[in-house]
């Protein structure tokens, strides 16, 4: 089991900044891969961003390349979201999940391929 407890979500003005955490606790020892996805009001869930188990291979959405940047800190267990420019449409619960592709593929934006899930938590950005 893994646990995810997400962190920094809140509530900010259009063109400012956000940094949320995501901190893994318990059967981490294995080659993952983190992700961060998204879910508005009314929409479905989408991919945001993810990050290689070394950190080499980052991963974004297009809608937020350039805006969004994705980290962690494997001492840690921690994988970070740092937020710029942050716009209306970027209102939404932000949830990391991690996905264990040890021997196998990292399918970064697949959220059926993440096997746990933090709780959430609220972005939202004013005009």
């Amino acid at each position: 089991q893994v646990q995810l407890v997400e962190s920094g979500g809140g509530l900010v003005q259009g063109g400012g900044s956000l940094r949320l955490s995501c901190a893994a606790s318990g059967r981490t020892f294995s080659t993952y891969g983190m992700g961060w996805f998204r879910q508005a009001l009314g929409k479905e869930r989408e991919f945001v961003a993810a990050i290689s188990w070394s950190g080499g291979m980052r991963y974004y959405a297009d809608s937020v390349k350039g805006r969004f940047t994705i980290s962690r800190d494997n001492t840690k267990n921690t994988v970070y979201l740092q937020m710029d420019s942050l716009k209306p449409e970027d209102t939404a619960v932000y949830y990391c999940a991690f996905q264990d592709y040890s021997g196998t593929s990292y399918y970064p934006d697949r959220a059926y391929e993440y096997n746990y899930w933090g709780q959430g938590t609220q972005v939202t950005v004013s005009s």
